[in-house]
């Protein structure tokens, strides 16, 4: 076969290693570019700061059956991916390396199993290239070095896939089919979507159905049986959480229940109130950029992918698992980039024998490296406007800071990055194109989990706002918050209390006004945007700019001379977690 556009240049050694020893050293790569940049930055909006203050609560009280937030239930996940932080934390006592290391070692695994399973169903090579291709999309490495629960549910979605596809494609293994199974049900406990490897059966029953000597042995009534391995694990935590919620029989308590067992689940997918989107949103926003290059090379191998479906069965599995994923995500109003994770490792599995072993169409290379040119110009451009301070940057960039010298280091690093994708080019101009991006990508990971962390981590914090309000309030002074954001409560040095986040605004508004009136060195933090009846902005201290807001700090000076009762009185109050940020 004619050589491969990817691993050519490689050393033939490299693939004449032992399929651990092979495993070892891709993992042992992944792991300099996945966790560079850990301990280097803070939990940052929207998610990561919930997420973070959970496992820290969770760590502080010893309750880690309910997840709790600013000390009320937190109900819109369930636990397993907090429950996760706040091990790391509880091992570690730093929570700022604590809550990436899930995610990262989770990433790890899940390119493990690709290389595995398509050394299985290939070769050493096939698998080695689809691990690359995974790590080459920018969803995954993106997804690696974030707290969001979607690469910890790619993982358990991964997991079941690879014993699915061992059981049916390489050697019936009822040890692995079960395995998969239970790897769904911890998929569902930790994000609801864990059962999407069930989607697997539909092309699996339709190919028996056309060849009935598919599957001997392997799809038979034990199959049957896997559900109920499911529905074991949810209820290993299921049960306990509903015998808790009974026992303590509060309407926070049953409307926490209802919330994650209903809201959360159904009706978030059927009637999504957020994330609105048409149904060709990931057709259109998310794959061709996310998934880049992976659907380029779908296309650039599409004749010999579809001939492939003769000699090789796994491959249309695969790509109908990957359609009817995309299918599911779609017919749901609520969309959202990051649901299509766990269908990405299966389309780097697909496309990996095509890419180790021919070559794509006589497009492609022309076509990617015009790519890899263009963004290269474009960066190098983009950095030569910062550092001249072009209006259209500086209106771009004033919602977040106004500083002229942090525009002309994010202007340096962008130009930096520039650099990387032009000398890429150059230097490895001999070399095929996809290993050319493979570098520029991988050391474009590099600057932004290094550099790109320290530019950004004081406009992603309210750092500046919580330390311009420290410094003229007193030691024994409150302070309170109308529109809670966690993060706000990690950095706080000050006892931190809210008005809980289910309530609205004018019922907060009206709680907040009580708990000031009821006390001394008692303040609030609001953004200036907020229409208050309660409360008025005349003559409060400006804090400063955090998240495109505009912070004031808020005394007995701003109240209203009266403010009507609130329906239910609702205060929360967290102690300090003093300076663990620091």
């Amino acid at each position: 076969m004619p050589a491969t556009p990817f691993v050519r240049h490689l050393p033939e050694t490299l693939f004449n290693l032992s399929r651990n020893r092979l495993l070892l050293l891709l993992l042992a790569f992944a792991a300099v570019i996945i966790f560079t940049g850990i301990g280097l930055r803070s939990p940052w909006p929207a998610d990561e700061p919930r997420f973070a203050e959970v496992a820290r609560e969770m760590v502080a009280s010893g309750q880690w059956l309910i997840p709790m937030r600013g000390g009320e239930f937190y109900p819109d996940k369930p636990p397993v991916f907090m429950w996760s932080i706040a091990f790391f934390y509880w091992l570690t006592g730093n929570l700022k390396i604590a809550f990436l290391l899930p995610n990262a070692l989770c990433s790890l695994v899940t390119l493990g199993l690709t290389f595995d399973i398509g050394s299985r169903l290939w070769n050493q090579r096939t698998g080695a290239v689809a691990a690359m291709l995974l790590m080459l999309a920018p969803q995954f490495v993106l997804q690696a070095q974030k707290a969001q629960i979607d690469a910890m549910v790619a993982c358990w979605i991964a997991v079941a896939c690879y014993g699915l596809l061992r059981h049916f494609f390489i050697q019936r293994s009822w040890g692995w089919y079960f395995t998969a199974w239970g790897f769904m049900g911890l998929g569902i406990i930790t994000k609801g979507v864990g059962f999407l490897p069930v989607f697997l059966f539909i092309p699996l029953l339709a190919m028996k159905a056309r060849d009935s000597s598919l599957f001997e042995g392997s799809l038979t009534w034990r199959c049957a049986l896997g559900p109920l391995v499911m529905l074991a694990v949810v209820a290993a935590w299921l049960i306990p959480m509903v015998l808790y919620v009974q026992s303590v029989g509060t309407d926070e308590a049953i409307a926490y229940q209802n919330n994650i067992l209903f809201k959360q689940t159904g009706e978030r997918y059927a009637n999504s109130w957020g994330h609105l989107q048409p149904w060709y949103y990931y057709l259109t926003s998310v794959i061709p950029s996310l998934w880049f290059p992976l659907p380029l090379l779908l296309l650039a191998f599409f004749r010999p992918l579809t001939e492939s479906f003769r000699y090789r069965p796994v491959i249309p599995v695969l790509l109908a698992w990957i359609a009817l994923v995309i299918l599911f995500f779609s017919l749901s109003p609520g969309k959202r980039g990051v649901y299509l994770l766990p269908a990405l490792p299966m389309l780097a599995l697909t496309l990996a024998p095509l890419v180790a072993n021919q070559r794509p169409a006589n497009w492609f290379p022309p076509l990617l490296t015009g790519i890899h040119l263009l963004l290269a110009v474009a960066l190098i451009s983009v950095g030569v406007m910062a550092w001249n301070d072009h209006p259209k940057l500086v209106e771009k960039v004033s919602d977040y800071s106004t500083d002229p010298a942090r525009l002309h280091e994010a202007g340096s690093l962008v130009f930096t990055m520039g650099l990387v994708w032009l000398v890429s080019l150059l230097a490895f101009w001999r070399s095929r194109a996809l290993g050319r991006l493979f570098v520029a990508m991988m050391l474009t990971w590099i600057l932004l989990s290094t550099w790109g962390y320290r530019i950004l981590e004081p406009l992603r914090t309210p750092r500046n706002i919580l330390a311009a309000a420290e410094q003229v309030l007193p030691n024994d002074a409150q302070l309170g918050m109308l529109d809670f954001r966690e993060q706000f409560l990690l950095f706080s040095k000050l006892d931190f209390v809210h008005f809980s986040f289910f309530t609205g605004r004018q019922q907060e508004e009206r709680n907040a006004w009580r708990w000031m009136s009821e006390g001394e060195n008692r303040h609030l933090i609001a953004a200036d945007n907020l229409k208050l009846s309660c409360f008025t902005f005349d003559g409060a201290t400006e804090l400063g700019i955090a998240h495109r807001e505009r912070w004031m700090l808020l005394g007995p000076e701003q109240m209203a001379p009266e403010c009507a009762s609130p329906a239910r009185i609702r205060q929360f109050t967290t102690k300090s977690p003093g300076s663990w940020m620091d």
